[in-house]
């Protein structure tokens, strides 16, 4: 009986680590897709066919705010993991709140970036630069509102079941994923912002 027990952990200690080496493949293969759009943008920011430029467009008040954002965002993602560790769930799921809240804040001024570019004819058509800003930019937005709906479907989970090896095993995971979406945007507002306003 106590070998079969055993036995058991062991699986779902296996199981565990593979699903965690599975989103580690994930995060290279997303680190291959932002490395192609970096690239792309860069070959592709000085193709303005007459448009704008980025230090035209860019509002050096509105990205250093996004970054801030992003950053702290970060780091009470950290905050919600050492809950975990400390078994409290309440302070889990209020850290995880206000990193939604704070990812939600970000997304907000990244559409409204968007909307005001577009309302002055900088749209993704107007020039390859715009396409490829367009293109990168988007993508990281894209993953921080699908890490939002995540993140939100994990506070439902640790509602519903409280803190289990699952539960744990998926906070760390999107927690590893937002600190890889904040890396991201480090080089995002490097490449993108600060050289184009320079």
């Amino acid at each position: 009986m106590e070998h079969a027990v055993l036995e058991h952990d062991a699986h779902h200690e296996d199981q565990n680590a593979l699903k965690i080496l599975g989103f580690w493949i994930f995060l290279v293969t997303d680190c291959l897709l932002f490395g192609t759009l970096f690239a792309t943008y860069v070959v592709l920011r000085t193709h303005t066919d007459g448009g704008p430029i980025g230090k035209e467009l860019f509002e050096i008040p509105g990205f250093i705010t996004e970054t801030f954002i992003l950053l702290t965002s970060s780091f009470t993602s950290g905050l919600a993991t050492i809950a975990l560790k400390k078994g409290k769930i309440k302070n889990l799921i209020n850290w995880l709140v206000v990193t939604v809240l704070l990812g939600l804040a970000f997304v907000g001024l990244e559409v409204n970036e968007f909307t005001k570019m577009a309302m002055e004819g900088a749209t993704a058509s107007r020039s390859a630069f715009l396409s490829s800003f367009f293109t990168l930019v988007g993508t990281h937005g894209l993953h921080v509102s699908i890490g939002l709906i995540w993140m939100i479907a994990i506070m439902i989970q640790i509602r519903r079941y409280g803190i289990t090896d699952v539960t744990s095993r998926k906070v760390f995971i999107i927690s590893l994923y937002w600190h890889f979406l904040d890396a991201v945007w480090i080089f995002l507002f490097t490449v993108v912002y600060l050289m184009g306003v320079i």
